[in-house]
C-alpha cells in the first residue's frame, strides 16, 4: 500500500541554519499574545484538534505523528482563518487611528462600533484560495469592501467560496505571482489596502500580522502535546506558515525545539532554492502543482528570516504521492481516526512517509523508531469536487 512512496523522489538540501534570534525578533511573544487574545475571543472560537496516528507511525516506524488538524478551524477549513482575518483588524485599527485620530482597540472593530468607518477602507490581496477566503470573513465581519485576486489555475469552488462571504473576486492570466504583482498595483493606484501573507521591502507589518494570528495553533499543539517532538515537518509556500510555527516552537521549547523539516512541491520549490543559494530566492512556476496552497515562486522575506535560523531541512516532494496521502488518511488505512484533508495538509505527511521508506534519507534527517513527529495539517476539505475526484482515484486534478 505505500509502495508508491519508495518510487517517490525526494529532493534534499541539508541546511545550515545560522543560530540567531530571529525566532523572537521577527515575531516577538508580544505579538504571539496579543493575537492569541483577540482570535480566542471571536464568536466560535475552538482549538483544532491535534489526532494522533499511532497506527501508521507503527507502520512507518516511529514512535508518534501527531496532525494538526485545521479543517474545523471557524467553518472556513483551513489555519488561514487565524492569519488573514486577524491581519485585516490590525490594517483597519492603524488605518481607522491615522483618520480618526485617537486609539482604536480591536475590540471595538470586532463588536461594529467602526462599521461605517470601515466601508470606506477597501482591502485587497492575492490568494491561492485559503488566504483569500479569511480576508473574505474578515471583512464581512468588519464591514470593509474586500477585493480578491486569484490567478487561472485557483479552483472556481474556491472562488464561489470568496464570494459567498462577499468579495469582489478578480481572475487572471498567469500565476500567483502576477496575482500578486496586480493586487499591489491595483491597490496603490485606488487607494487601497494589501492584506498579504507574504512580504517585501517597505511592506513588513500584515505579513507579521498573518504570521502572529497562525501562532494561536501552535500555541494549542504545545498545550495539546505532553512532550516536545523531535521533529515538525512544516509546508512550505511563501514560508509565512513554516516560519511562525518554528518561531511559536522554539520560543516554547527553547533548546529542546524540534528539528524543523520544510517540505515544498518539486514544482514550486522557492524555499528550497534559497537554502541552497544562502539567500531568499525566486523561481519561476513552470507548471502548477496539484498542492494549490503551495504553488508559490516568491518567499517572504520575513518568514525566510526565520527559516534560515531555524530549518535544519528542505525537501521537495512530487505530486504523485500528494494524492495517495489524501486517501490514505480519509480512509484511516492503519486504524487511525479518519481525517478528510486538502491537498496542501497532507505535504508533510507525504513526505514523511517516503523519508521512511528511504533509510538513507531517514538517516539524514534523524528519523528512527524513537522519533515524534509535529505535522500541520493546514486545510480540510477546501474543495469538495477536488476531494472527491481524488477519494475515486485520480492522481492529478
Amino acid at each position: 500500500m505505500l509502495d508508491v512512496f519508495t518510487c517517490g523522489a525526494i529532493g534534499h538540501i541539508a541546511a545550515n541554519p545560522s543560530k540567531g534570534e530571529a525566532a523572537y525578533r521577527v515575531l516577538s511573544q508580544v505579538d504571539f499574545d496579543d493575537a492569541w487574545a483577540e482570535i480566542t475571543s471571536w464568536d466560535g472560537y475552538v482549538p483544532t484538534p491535534l489526532v494522533e496516528l499511532s497506527g501508521l507511525a507503527a507502520k512507518i516506524g516511529v514512535d508518534r505523528i501527531d496532525y494538526k488538524h485545521e479543517g474545523p478551524r471557524f467553518g472556513l477549513g483551513s489555519f488561514k482563518a487565524l492569519g488573514g482575518s486577524y491581519a485585516a483588524m490590525r490594517v483597519l485599527q492603524r488605518e481607522l487611528g491615522k483618520r480618526l485620530g485617537c486609539d482604536v482597540r480591536l475590540e471595538d472593530i470586532r463588536n461594529g462600533a467602526y462599521r461605517d468607518a470601515c466601508a470606506g477602507i477597501t482591502l485587497v490581496s492575492a490568494t491561492d484560495g485559503n488566504h483569500g477566503r479569511s480576508l473574505a470573513w474578515g471583512c464581512q465581519r468588519f464591514g470593509a469592501p474586500c477585493r480578491i485576486y486569484i490567478h487561472a489555475e485557483v479552483s472556481e469552488g474556491r472562488a464561489e467560496a470568496m464570494r459567498a462571504l462577499g468579495a469582489e473576486v478578480v481572475r487572471i492570466e498567469g500565476d500567483y505571482d502576477d496575482s500578486v504583482l496586480l493586487a499591489k498595483q491595483e491597490a496603490e493606484k485606488n487607494g487601497w489596502f494589501v492584506v498579504s501573507d507574504t512580504s517585501w521591502p517597505g511592506y513588513v507589518d500584515p505579513p507579521r500580522d498573518v504570521m502572529a494570528g497562525y501562532g494561536v495553533m501552535t500555541r494549542e499543539a504545545c498545550e495539546a502535546l505532553e512532550r516536545a517532538p523531535t521533529h515538525v515537518f512544516l509546508q512550505g509556500g511563501v514560508g509565512g506558515l513554516a516560519a511562525s510555527v518554528a518561531a511559536g516552537l522554539r520560543q516554547h521549547y527553547g533548546a529542546d525545539a524540534p528539528r524543523v523539516v520544510i517540505v515544498e512541491p518539486e514544482l514550486a520549490a522557492c524555499l528550497f532554492e534559497s537554502a541552497r543559494n544562502g539567500r531568499a530566492t525566486n523561481v519561476a512556476i513552470a507548471e502548477e502543482t496539484i498542492m494549490a496552497g503551495l504553488s508559490c515562486g516568491e518567499p517572504s522575506g520575513l518568514a525566510w528570516d526565520i527559516l534560515a535560523e531555524e530549518a535544519s531541512d528542505f525537501l521537495t516532494i512530487p505530486d504523485s504521492i500528494v494524492a495517495p496521502t489524501v486517501r490514505l488518511l480519509a480512509n484511516a488505512d492503519y486504524g487511525d481516526p479518519p481525517v478528510e484533508a486538502g491537498e496542501s495538509a497532507v505535504a508533510g505527511l507525504a513526505a514523511l512517509i517516503a523519508a521512511r521508506r528511504n533509510p538513507e534519507l531517514s538517516a539524514r534527517l534523524g528519523l528512527d523508531h524513537s522519533s515524534r513527529v509535529l505535522l500541520i495539517g493546514s486545510e480540510g476539505v477546501t474543495d469538495p469536487e477536488i476531494f472527491s475526484a481524488i477519494m475515486k482515484g485520480a492522481d492529478r486534478v
